[in-house]
């Protein structure tokens, strides 16, 4: 009895690659967990799997995502600036650090063992863009011609300054109404794409608050509360106003917080990693899970396409 050849894409699975990209997306995107993937597949299409099997195909979707997930580290790399940050993660129940670094249209996540300068270094590489995050101290060997400091983040440390006593809350008070200038500024520049009026406002903003900052910094015993934050206002003062100078750069590094928040969502729900091949697994989806939502990209169609390619021994499409 003649018996026709599988195609060649489902050959080395029980499974062909339209389902194992379904699999991988309700994983990965929505957040769904293995028990539920397992009822959802079979009420939806028809397909009794166990907890196991989608490990398996996560496994091998991931390794589909090899080549396209160094493409996209390269791609963040040489980009002309971009957004970073970093949060806990865990693996086999030990605590680790989840670094992201992300562009307008490209997103590349590592996990890490801690939150420390060398990783920050070892993910951006040889890059020369533009960085912009908050002020954790793993970024302080940038240099500050190629920082911008998070404006959201200053305002919440103004904030908290502002309902403490004394100096402390003027300083606060003093930090509010800044933040509360520059993102006029900014608002007024998205409107009329004026940029030399940014400049000139921010250059007037400049001039008029750093010797209020430098009073904050003194020795006086006042100061003791918000001398601190004073003095590393004034030590990063360029990486303050970069937004300002460069195309294509935000005062606030809110694109990455926003990009990073279903990666917290997904730790959260799945309690992380349970090994280090689970943790290459993870970084691999959630760089094609963000990579594809910044695209406004079927993440579906796009995982269809790198198994299918994977399977056949095809160059695996990459997400440009």
């Amino acid at each position: 009895q003649a018996r026709a050849m599988l195609p060649v894409d489902v050959a080395a699975s029980t499974f062909g690659p339209r389902f194992e990209a379904a699999v991988a997306a309700l994983s990965v995107r929505n957040r769904i967990s293995r028990c539920d993937v397992v009822e959802l597949s079979e009420e939806l299409f028809g397909a009794r799997i166990c907890a196991g099997t989608v490990e398996a195909i996560l496994e091998r979707a991931a390794q589909a995502l090899s080549e396209p997930y160094e493409d996209l580290t390269e791609r963040v790399r040489s980009s002309e600036s971009l957004n970073m940050d970093e949060t806990g993660w865990r693996t086999a129940g030990e605590r680790r650090a989840l670094w992201g670094a992300f562009t307008d249209r490209h997103a590349v996540f590592a996990i890490a063992p801690d939150r420390h300068e060398d990783h920050a270094k070892s993910l951006l590489a040889h890059t020369e863009a533009i960085v912009t995050s908050d002020r954790w101290w793993a970024y302080a060997h940038l240099p500050l011609a190629r920082r911008q400091l998070c404006w959201s983040h200053l305002q919440r440390d103004f904030q908290a300054h502002a309902e403490g006593l004394a100096a402390e809350k003027e300083f606060g008070e003093v930090g509010l109404e800044l933040c509360e200038r520059v993102f006029w500024a900014w608002e007024v520049f998205a409107h009329t794409h004026d940029r030399r009026e940014l400049k000139r406002t921010i250059g007037s903003l400049q001039r008029t608050c750093k010797p209020v900052i430098r009073g904050y910094a003194s020795k006086r015993a006042r100061n003791r509360h918000c001398r601190g934050m004073a003095r590393n206002l004034l030590k990063a003062w360029p990486a303050l106003w970069t937004f300002a100078k460069h195309p294509g750069v935000q005062p606030t590094n809110n694109h990455a917080e926003r990009a990073l928040r279903g990666a917290v969502i997904y730790r959260k729900l799945s309690l992380g990693s349970q090994s280090e091949q689970g943790e290459r697994r993870i970084e691999r989806l959630l760089s094609a899970s963000v990579t594809c939502r910044l695209q406004r990209r079927s993440l579906f169609a796009y995982l269809t396409e790198a198994i299918s390619a994977h399977a056949r021994g095809d160059p695996i499409p990459v997400l440009s």
